[in-house]
């Protein structure tokens, strides 16, 4: 099948209802279909990995077809060219975390990625940065402490950024990177720390929330 055909199959599992809830949810509405995640994952299986297809997905714009390609793309094959094109496109929440969770962790540019977007100003895509940071931290099982720790000066950097979107990644990605290993949670926890103590209404609130998860008793010291 094609990409208009698959389209076309996503469009008969449209539901208005679901696209109401997803903007209270604060997903951006436009172009989409109301089409759950699992009907859109269980598709995915049945396109395979398709580099061709998930190009054109994608750029039909349409939400649903947009997440369907992060999950059919090859990382194998995706170029620094298409993560910095995609990541210009995002203008969902949602979108941004599907590709970087189903795609872009997955391919080798993912830690400079992830660095670069953490820096850029546009809200998509500085989430972006840190949402990579996250699913890199929880998948990226042969990655080395040091590599994770060059991301602390980047998240302590963010975290004056109250805009609603950057601040829960920035959160996220401190919050995951604590949780790799004892040695790392030392690590986050000082940063949480020196983020704290910022004058910053954003920084207050991503300190106390991953302070209250990384200093948890149960957590191995």
């Amino acid at each position: 099948m094609d990409a208009p055909e698959w389209i076309a199959l996503l469009r008969t599992h449209a539901n208005l209802e679901n696209v109401a809830g997803m903007a209270r949810f604060g997903i951006n509405p436009r172009g989409a279909l109301g089409v759950p995640i699992p009907l859109i994952r269980k598709l995915a299986r049945q396109a395979g990995r398709n580099h061709d297809l998930a190009a054109a997905l994608w750029s039909s714009g349409i939400h649903e077809a947009r997440i369907l390609a992060t999950l059919v793309d090859d990382p194998a094959l995706v170029t620094r060219r298409q993560m910095d094109r995609w990541a210009r496109g995002l203008d969902s929440w949602d979108i941004c975390d599907q590709a970087c969770q189903n795609l872009f962790r997955y391919t080798p540019f993912a830690f400079a990625k992830a660095a670069e977007w953490a820096r850029a100003r546009p809200e998509f895509r500085r989430r972006a940065g840190f949402a990579l940071m996250a699913g890199l931290a929880v998948k990226a099982r042969n990655a080395a402490d040091p590599q994770f720790e060059a991301f602390l000066p980047l998240i302590e950097a963010a975290s004056d950024d109250d805009r609603n979107l950057v601040r829960k990644a920035v959160n996220w990605a401190l919050r995951q990177i604590g949780k790799r290993n004892p040695h790392l949670r030392g690590r986050a926890i000082a940063t949480a720390e020196a983020i704290r103590a910022r004058d910053s209404r954003a920084a207050r609130w991503i300190a106390s929330d991953a302070l209250r998860e990384l200093c948890r008793p149960d957590r191995p010291r």
